[in-house]
């Protein structure tokens, strides 16, 4: 229908016309909330580098677990800080570690509440790589051995979701593999699939204390200028038992979302990183945006996309924006 027949503007019109015709919508129930805990008690400390955004003890973990159950939120994801590192990131799978504690105690407090941990080295190793270190060289095999270990500790704990970051080859089939011959069929895993070598995670690195003390992570993050290494590496960790697909960052890779989407016949994640958050807070201190209008566009850009679910620092600020 050409115009003068066609006019798109008459659905443009009205607030209710655009409401009814809108293709993409948002929900709290799409996000899951990253949270940083570390051990003490009442503690809160700002992470500078993500203006809003702390490292909690599990009392105020909880605190703010509850906020985001209450808004529709309902899912959070941990990363743990812990207080001793060394070269096999032993932190990472001890029964009293700080993620394992905070599992049970959330669990304990919001049952309803879907706790889904992240699992890696990096925030554990005194050399800050996501594996084991010989002779300057990320380990493959053996990472993978201990990663399985730290997810059987996190399940152990009472995780509902195990979430490999590490992008060693071949985890998910070992993580499944040691989750199943320990009674824990139902945990599903959702996988770090198409993690790539980006600039964005700099805030991370200061907020988790993980920035590798040599080197960097080329060798096992991906290439950025790569699209069908990221359909192989999600159809190999579909292959080997992932539940659901992740590509990260999200609003830099968007493409890569929405090939991931058409290729994969599984719940397709993102993850709305670190720097992607930040460039946002920067920009509108500077009163260069406004940050609520960004934020809501960003996230309906990932949701567009194909992301069924978007990880996000900003999952509290949007589900209230959304029920506003």
């Amino acid at each position: 229908m050409p115009f003068p027949h066609y006019r798109p503007r008459r659905l443009r019109q009205k607030g209710a016309f655009r409401k009814i015709i809108r293709e993409t919508t948002l929900s709290p129930s799409n996000f899951i909330l990253p949270l940083f805990v570390r051990n003490g008690k009442n503690v809160k400390n700002p992470i500078t580098s993500m203006p809003g955004q702390y490292q909690l003890s599990v009392d105020n973990l909880i605190k703010t677990a509850k906020t985001a159950y209450n808004l529709g939120i309902c899912c959070v994801m941990l990363f743990g800080i812990p207080e001793k590192k060394d070269p096999l990131g032993k932190s990472a799978y001890a029964k009293n570690g700080i993620v394992q504690k905070a599992v049970k105690e959330l669990k304990e407090t919001i049952p309803e509440l879907a706790v889904i941990t992240d699992v890696c080295l990096c925030q554990y190793t005194d050399h800050g790589h996501c594996g084991i270190v010989s002779k300057g060289i990320i380990v493959n095999d053996d990472t993978c051995t201990l990663l399985a270990e730290i997810a059987l500790s996190h399940a152990d704990a009472g995780a509902d979701m195990i979430a490999p970051s590490d992008m060693m080859d071949g985890r998910i089939a070992i993580i499944r593999k040691v989750l199943d011959e320990n009674g824990f069929i139902d945990i599903p895993i959702m996988s770090y699939a198409a993690k790539y070598y980006s600039a964005c995670y700099g805030p991370f690195r200061v907020a988790a204390d993980s920035a590798p003390k040599f080197g960097d992570r080329k060798t096992y993050q991906m290439d950025p200028a790569n699209t069908l290494e990221a359909v192989r590496e999600a159809n190999l960790d579909m292959q080997e038992g992932a539940d659901i697909i992740m590509v990260k960052p999200a609003l830099l890779y968007l493409d890569i979302i929405r090939r991931i989407r058409e290729e994969i016949d599984l719940p397709v994640a993102a993850y709305n990183v670190s720097g992607e958050y930040a460039m946002i807070k920067a920009a509108a201190k500077m009163g260069w945006l406004d940050e609520e209008k960004m934020m809501i566009e960003t996230l309906t850009s990932i949701k567009r996309a194909g992301a069924d679910i978007i990880l996000t620092y900003f999952a509290i600020e949007a589900a209230k924006k959304i029920k506003s």
